[in-house]
């Protein structure tokens, strides 16, 4: 997906007004991009490297980001309700009041990540990979954790799941 910047790119010169108020809010998608706030609801964002990019607060609602690459973005408070993060990669991504209610994240890998006080309701975590997680305060209501590994991640109270914790936590 080493196109998209040059997507974005072509789109801001046909239409500068549009694209501020829309996609990104004028700011190139991409590694470490830096883009609070932007509305990004139901974007086609499979296979992107959006690694290490800040994307705090942004709106993700529904957005394909199957494959893409999340490792180490800044995702507080960002609405991802309903989208499509099949096989994709959020290792150390910071998830902190982020909200993922119906989010799909089949074989999606959050070694290291931070879910604090996220919302996780009614999310389809199978397969998903949360070694060593923050997962304090999550919200995971209705969620399905069918083969989900959980080695090592840290639910509320600091229980820590013990190895081989796959679809369920064993303190």
């Amino acid at each position: 997906m080493r196109l998209f910047p040059v997507v974005l790119a072509f789109l801001l010169a046909q239409s500068p007004a549009a694209f501020s108020q829309g996609i990104g809010k004028g700011c190139v998608i991409g590694p470490r991009a830096i883009c609070p706030g932007a509305q990004l609801s139901w974007a086609e964002l499979g296979g992107a490297n959006l690694a290490g990019a800040d994307l705090t607060g942004a709106d993700l609602t529904g957005a394909n980001l199957v494959g893409a690459d999340l490792t180490g973005a800044k995702l507080i408070g960002t609405n991802l309700a309903q989208a499509i993060l099949i096989v994709a990669n959020l290792n150390s991504a910071d998830l902190t009041n982020a909200n993922l209610d119906k989010a799909i994240l089949t074989g999606a890998t959050l070694e290291g990540a931070t879910l604090f006080r996220a919302k996780l309701s009614r999310t389809k975590l199978t397969r998903t990979i949360l070694k060593g997680a923050n997962m304090d305060y999550v919200n995971l209501t209705s969620a399905i954790l069918t083969g989900a590994n959980l080695t090592g991640a840290v639910l509320t109270g600091g229980v820590i799941c013990k190895a081989r914790s796959i679809g369920i936590c064993n303190p």
